[in-house]
């Protein structure tokens, strides 16, 4: 370990053992050094799980429930730890000699050097990177943790900065009171989440990261898209235009979840534009405010002259006001006149307001272009310019709000009003009323017509069909908002595909789009860009990791060959989730991995979760995400890495196959056996998680419990919790082995590459290994869900089913799968060569044993049936706090 982060989780560590002894004896902190040292023995292979199990069990379910808070709030402090280490590494290697790997700086140079200066400028005129904020639930820490956590990094950077010794001992106190704090704080929710509480939670990392980072990432594009000979970002007007546009589902998806209303969206769209305003009239006070300018230093141009006086004809009070803080500074008072004309939208003054963001981008160009003409570039191109790129970003809505219902109640609704408009026959009075379900889809089309008329119709046009079966289920949406009259909203209707055999008929059902009226008008008025959703969960859930990796690329094959041949710029929407099972994984690697063609200078995306606070939580690890995105999405755009991939797909696609062929085979025999929904219930915590409260969305989209309306959250997020991760790798094994004709050498118990017999088609796999990013990045995905499974403790878990036969099979696999993932790669270890990821993994392994025996303790408890009711509601509460632990220490739920 890095001794800077070693010293960080050392110092963390301590203040909490200290904590625990403040709070529960010596005896609580050395009941917490037993579990410690236990598991970490059990991985050494000095002791065997059974005694880790007995030391569990014999203690009381409050002392149970004690250690397993101590575990978890230790994950959260080491989690916080590696995240400072991870900034302290990314300014270390952010020196200035040499362009840093993976940034905007490496992309623009390596595009400009093999596809030239005109290729560059095309590519960064057509970027984009959209990604779309969702509610669905995987965050487990409730909002107070999370700013608790906040108060303790914010304290430790301080630490770390290098105070005098007063200074630093009173962070220390502060530290040690927040993480006393952090102890005594609930770590679960105990109601339920509202839609609008998940759109406030999701504010918070707008407020504090997105609204600041996204003009510093285009300024890096503007610094590198400089000529040499040019005079510099900052001092000149901007090669780079704003490309990032944020879009959000929380509190516009209602597919399955009753809580979301007509009322809730619009509450919702409030929400985003009251943050947004607050944002920029903030930032423009303060520009106003600092630019003291004078006009005898810097003239207003008579463009900026006119526009102050018609300013002082319409609102004399208020100009005298401004013009006596700032006499003689016509551009400060201009600015501040723009602020409490933000304020006065905001508000809803009429008189006041602007219209739209545009007339508020036309005042800031006017500023610019008078400092431009006065000579005070540095001025015009500076902080001003930021400020406009980030209306040009969010505008006053801050997120494109999308709208997501399934096509079932589309078709049920659509029934409903067709038979009341025959039953009214000419005359409307006699129309029957309609159903509460029909009303409330009328009602959410007029609030999205009442969005577009207070945002513009950029805010809220987006409306997504789940499970889209045909062209009918668009005609659907478009026959529906057709019925409002007047009041219709314009619409762009995607389509998603989520199942294998919806993502198979995807280009068939494009085609019968397009004779659909109402969406050739709207490919006109757009210039013929259509949009296409592509779901990776519920076709993992379905057909397994390998097969729904690579039917998604079939699709994706399809649908730019079919793109192309109509003449549309296509954008396809990738419904990725944060775990591995569903689609998660480092982005730029996915970008790269994607279909020849597909990307084209746009990648857009669903964070959801965790995720988002993981990778938007911090300025720096924002920057450095949207930034490996942006080098990603450009390379996968030259002609360059699409030859290469196409080369790559068209020699391994025969085996790639083969080994999609199996692996669902193997995955679908696993899931299809009999009883198995029951078994899967039973050996993890999968109905006790909804419990948590971590979102305001039911697990199920129906009342039914198979597997088929079981929400793929909850499938892979349940999967963790046993240390199985079988969502991330069930059936590769299999695939491999029937395409290698590898077979494995007897072993049990955890097979190693030592263990197969190589097959004569091994080593073709190692090609396509090293020359196919799909397939690298399949296997690479498998094989971090792999390192952060545990075979031993897995075992424990099915065993609670008593199935044998089932736990076998799976764990056949799992040995199948992790001995021929490492014999293709060519490790000797799981991760060997991510060596900060495999060190965080190792770490982390021993004390997610810990918690995973509390919950195994838990869990074994209530599947026997066998507790009271007093006692039952301890073990629930045992059993969700390990959850919770649990998700901390592998930084995955669902």
């Amino acid at each position: 370990m890095p001794e800077p982060l070693r010293r960080d989780v050392r110092l963390l560590g301590a203040m909490l053992g200290d904590g625990l002894v403040e709070y529960g004896g010596q005896g609580l902190l050395d009941d917490v050094e037993r579990l410690r040292h236990a598991v970490i023995g059990a991985r050494r292979g000095e002791i065997g799980g059974e005694e880790v199990a007995a030391l569990v069990d014999g203690w009381s379910l409050e002392r149970a429930g004690q250690v397993a808070r101590a575990f978890t709030v230790y994950f959260h402090l080491t989690n916080l730890a590696e995240e400072h280490h991870r900034i302290r590494t990314l300014r270390e290697r952010d020196t200035g000699e040499e362009t840093v790997r993976s940034s905007v700086a490496a992309a623009v140079t390596r595009v400009r050097e093999t596809s030239g200066e005109a290729r560059l400028a095309e590519a960064v005129e057509g970027l984009e990177f959209r990604p779309v904020f969702t509610a669905h639930p995987t965050e487990a820490r409730r909002r107070a943790v999370v700013t608790a956590i906040q108060r303790i990094s914010d304290l430790l950077a301080r630490l770390n900065s290098g105070p005098g010794a007063s200074e630093g001992a009173e962070l220390e106190r502060r530290l040690r009171e927040e993480i006393d704090l952090l102890w005594r704080t609930a770590l679960r929710r105990h109601t339920q989440m509202d839609p609008l509480d998940e759109v406030r939670t999701a504010m918070a990392a707008f407020d504090e990261t997105i609204f600041r980072v996204v003009p510093e990432i285009y300024r890096s594009l503007d610094a590198a898209l400089d000529p040499a000979e040019g005079p510099g970002t900052g001092a000149r007007p901007p090669l780079a235009r704003p490309y990032v546009r944020l879009g959000s589902w929380i509190g516009g998806d209602r597919d399955g979840n009753p809580y979301v209303t007509a009322q809730v969206t619009r509450d919702a769209m409030m929400i985003q534009a009251e943050h947004v305003l607050r944002a920029l009239e903030a930032a423009c006070a303060r520009i106003g405010r600092e630019l003291t300018a004078h006009e005898s230093t810097t003239p207003a141009s008579p463009a900026l002259r006119e526009s102050l006086a018609a300013a002082r004809t319409a609102h004399p009070a208020r100009i005298r006001e401004i013009l006596k803080r700032s006499p003689g500074e016509p551009h400060r008072q201009f600015l501040l006149y723009a602020a409490a004309r933000i304020a006065a939208t905001r508000e809803r003054d009429a008189d006041l307001a602007y219209d739209s963001p545009e007339d508020l981008l036309a005042d800031l160009r006017s500023v610019q272009d008078s400092l431009a003409e006065a000579g005070a570039a540095r001025q015009a191109y500076g902080r001003l310019q930021q400020l406009i790129w980030q209306v040009e970003t969010f505008g006053f809505h801050l997120a494109e709000l999308e709208i997501r219902q399934h096509s079932e109640v589309h078709e049920k609704a659509l029934a409903e009003v067709r038979a009341a408009r025959d039953a009214a026959g000419t005359d409307p009075a006699h129309r029957p009323p309609l159903g509460e379900m029909t009303e409330e889809v009328l009602e959410t089309l007029r609030v999205v017509a009442w969005i577009q008329r207070r945002f513009g119709v950029r805010a809220c046009s987006r409306y997504i069909v789940s499970f889209t079966r045909s062209a009918d289920d668009v005609a659907a949406v478009h026959e529906l908002a057709a019925s409002l009259g007047d009041h219709a909203p314009v619409l762009d209707v995607i389509p998603l595909f989520e199942t294998g055999e919806d993502l198979e008929r995807a280009p068939e059902v494009l085609e019968g789009m397009l004779a659909i009226p109402a969406v050739r008008r709207r490919l006109e008025e757009t210039g013929r860009r259509l949009e296409v959703m592509l779901g990776y969960s519920d076709s993992a859930k379905q057909l397994g990791p390998a097969s729904a990796t690579l039917r998604l690329y079939d699709t994706q094959e399809a649908l730019t060959a079919w793109a192309a041949r109509h003449g549309i710029e296509l954008t396809l929407f990738h419904g990725r989730g944060g775990s591995l099972g569903r689609g998660g994984g480092p982005a730029n690697r996915a970008i790269l991995a994607q279909a020849p063609g597909s990307v084209a200078g746009r990648f857009k995306v669903t964070e959801q979760g965790e995720v988002i606070f993981a990778r938007y939580g911090h300025p720096q690890i924002a920057r450095r995400h949207v930034e490996q995105v942006t080098n990603a999405v450009l390379l996968a755009s030259t002609d360059e890495v699409q030859e290469r991939a196409r080369e790559a797909a068209a020699r391994f696609r025969p085996l790639a196959d083969k080994i999609g062929d199996a692996a669902r085979a193997a995955f679908r025999s696993l899931i299809e056996t009999e009883g198995f929904a029951a078994w899967f219930a039973r050996v993890s915590p999968l109905e006790e998680i909804a419990e948590l409260r971590i979102g305001s969305r039911p697990a199920r989209r129906k009342a039914a419990r198979g597997l088929e309306d079981l929400r793929a959250i909850p499938w892979v997020f349940a999967w963790t919790q046993t240390r199985v991760n079988l969502p991330g790798w069930y059936g590769l094994g299999s695939g491999l082995a029937a395409v290698s004709g590898t077979a494995l050498a007897g072993a049990t118990g955890g097979a190693s590459p030592q263990d197969v017999i190589p097959g004569e088609d091994l080593d073709e796999l190692r090609e396509a290994y090293e020359a196919w990013p799909l397939f690298a990045a399949l296997l690479d995905n498998a094989e971090m869900s792999l390192a952060k499974s545990d075979r031993a403790i897995a075992e424990r878990y099915l065993a609670l089913g008593e199935r044998p036969e089932l736990t076998e099979t799976v764990l056949a696999e799992y040995d199948r799968t992790r001995a021929l993932v490492l014999a293709v790669t060519g490790h000797r270890r799981l991760l060997e060569n991510r060596k900060v990821l495999s060190r965080a993994v190792e770490l982390r392994n021993p004390y997610v044993d810990a918690l995973s025996h509390l919950q195994l303790r838990a869990l074994a408890a209530l599947r026997a049936g066998t507790a009271g009711e007093d006692e039952r509601a301890q073990l629930e509460e045992l059993l969700l706090l390990s959850v919770n632990g649990v998700a901390a220490g592998l930084q995955n739920t669902g």
